[in-house]
């Protein structure tokens, strides 16, 4: 009777464990279904959202430098400009006119017509300082002076020299016309290679033609490019009158012929 019992009520284990696995099998796949189902329709939903545009952002152009503005021009060139004052035998000889720093040693190039037979040279820095100064250099070919100055002020800002010109390109002029100090005036190259019959020392030739307004005093001044670089130094205007005003036509010599360095090919002369 033991055995009948033991077989009778304890049946064989797996039959009844075999529909509970496939139940939990058939749940757990219901699950990952409708786990998927959710997940497509949240994107689906969300697909015209900013999250794609955020995740492939485009770039902005950089700024470029470009060239200077006339007023940046202005602002780099100041500390390096002088006003020079000339006397002579009488006070009609006095005069004036301007000069910049061209050497970290102080040297001022100018226009020879402004210092030359003057009895004395005094230089006005930007800061205020002002300076004898002692003719260094002629170059009569060129109107061209150097001056030394007896005194420096205390932070010396030496100009930038070189930089070709082409036709139509931008250019600044800095200078004290009709003793108006610090006068910025600005236009364009209007021709090359021009040449003057009257002065002192006769023909000038390779001379810069340009617009920007020059006067009187304005002798010996930086002519600026649009990188802030001295391409040629100020020297005469066109008058068909005796009345010595700006018509439209000022000259300057290309900053290689005023260092000696024949006409100039866009490269920084050395004094």
């Amino acid at each position: 009777m033991v055995s009948q019992v033991v077989v009778r009520g304890d049946p064989p284990a797996e039959p009844p464990q075999r529909p509970m696995s496939w139940w939990r099998r058939a749940l757990i796949g219901a699950v990952v279904l409708w786990a998927v189902g959710i997940t497509a329709v949240v994107l689906l939903r969300d697909g015209g959202s900013e999250a794609p545009a955020a995740a492939r952002p485009v770039p902005s152009a950089s700024a470029s430098p470009g060239p200077l503005t006339p007023a940046e021009v202005y602002q780099a060139l100041l500390p390096s400009v002088v006003r020079i004052e000339t006397t002579g035998a009488t006070r009609a000889d006095s005069a004036t006119g301007t000069g910049v720093i061209a050497n970290g040693d102080g040297t001022i190039l100018t226009a020879l017509h402004v210092v030359d037979g003057a009895r004395s040279v005094k230089v006005s820095y930007a800061d205020g300082t002002e300076s004898a100064a002692t003719v260094a250099s002629k170059a009569p070919k060129q109107d061209i002076a150097t001056l030394t100055p007896a005194k420096l002020p205390e932070t010396l800002v030496p100009a930038v020299l070189g930089g070709g010109l082409a036709v139509g390109d931008d250019v600044v002029a800095m200078g004290n016309p009709l003793g108006l100090t610090a006068t910025t005036t600005s236009g364009v190259v209007s021709g090359l290679d021009r040449a003057l019959s009257e002065g002192r020392s006769g023909a000038i030739s390779g001379l810069i033609q340009f617009d920007a307004a020059v006067n009187p005093g304005s002798s010996g001044g930086p002519l600026i490019n649009n990188r802030g670089q001295v391409a040629g130094i100020v020297i005469a205007l066109a008058n068909p009158t005796d009345a010595g005003t700006f018509i439209g036509i000022g000259f300057a010599v290309p900053i290689g012929a005023a260092l000696g360095a024949g006409e100039g090919d866009g490269q920084v002369p050395p004094l």
